[in-house]
């Protein structure tokens, strides 16, 4: 086998899958808006059932609904009759997902569902099923073929299971008004996360460790305390702890390059005067925005009273992999 044949054969999978979608996209009908209104007005949590590779998709249904602000969890069929179905309430939905209809271990689960009073929905290809005839909500997903070339493994129909499974999450998410906070509350450890929760105060230096001198100190110890902290950078107050100027390393090299023996001048002669400076409790991201469009690298970071209270670095927000 060449690799233009695998290539012509990875194509007609694309293909068929793309198919089955397309034809699954046209039909539907109100039944998926019926179904996203049981998911909307859930009192309960939305539970995920499936056997085999539909519990995988069912899986990532689930886990897609709960990143997006809808409760959700994956309810295995085996482990469901040994126990787990007492993790199913009345006020639960439950979708049950199995392309034939006829799934043993999820046909078992039926009557205590029915008893334990929770919604049940089905997905399945199957009208004809009993799983179609059981549950009070049938989402058919009925498909031609399946893109593997022996018809068998289930490729086409996962796939058309998985794809309607984001549409009911994104389009609840829609109805809820999840948004960007929301989504970056439920993954605080992802880049999103970071970028709608963390703020200046978070990481920028304080205490001891700001680049600190005061108006009238030499440069030779300015240049001293800017090596000692290692940021690059000085901020400069008044005796009162107000913010009055900033010396970046680059400011300096520059001021040599005009004044070689300024060394034994005061700081007020090359500092820069009324800096830009922010405020700890903006988000990082603004902050970022904010050090892109000012060309600088570094910010003080002061007060209300414009005392300084911190000092943050470009190099800061990018070691916590915050980027535009």
């Amino acid at each position: 086998m060449d690799a233009e044949y695998r290539i012509d054969c990875a194509k007609k999978v694309f293909d068929e899958e793309i198919r089955a979608l397309t034809a699954i996209r046209n039909r539907l009908d109100n039944t998926f808006s019926s179904i996203e209104e049981k998911i909307i007005s859930c009192k309960g949590k939305v539970v995920l059932c499936g056997m085999g590779k539909s519990g995988h998709i069912a899986r990532k249904v689930s886990a897609t609904l709960s990143s997006l602000g809808i409760s959700s969890f994956f309810l295995h069929p085996a482990e469901a009759v040994h126990g787990d179905l007492g993790m199913v309430s009345d006020t639960d939905i439950v979708i049950l997902i199995s392309h034939s209809g006829e799934t043993r271990e999820i046909l078992q689960l039926l009557s205590s569902l029915k008893v334990i009073g929770a919604e049940l929905i089905a997905i399945t290809g199957n009208k004809d099923s009993t799983l179609a005839k059981e549950c009070n909500l049938c989402q058919i997903l009925e498909i031609e073929k399946e893109a593997c070339f022996l018809n068998l493994a289930p490729t086409s129909s996962t796939t058309s299971v998985l794809v309607y499974g984001d549409a009911l999450a994104v389009v609840a998410s829609l109805e809820t008004g999840f948004g960007k906070s929301d989504f970056g509350l439920f993954h605080p450890a992802g880049t999103l996360g970071k970028k709608v929760l963390t703020k200046v105060n978070d990481i920028m230096v304080t205490g001891e460790n700001i680049p600190l001198v005061k108006c009238g100190i030499k440069i030779t110890d300015a240049i001293m305390e800017m090596s000692k902290k290692g940021l690059g950078v000085v901020a400069v107050t008044e005796q009162t702890g107000k913010l009055a100027g900033i010396l970046t390393d680059g400011d300096l090299r520059r001021a040599i390059e005009k004044r070689s023996d300024l060394y034994g001048d005061i700081i007020d002669s090359i500092m820069t005067k009324n800096p830009k400076y922010i405020y700890a409790d903006i988000l990082l991201v603004d902050a970022l925005q904010k050090l892109k469009e000012s060309r600088l690298n570094n910010y003080p970071v002061v007060d209300g009273e414009n005392n300084v209270i911190g000092m943050l670095t470009w190099q800061m927000i990018v070691r916590e992999g915050i980027v535009l």
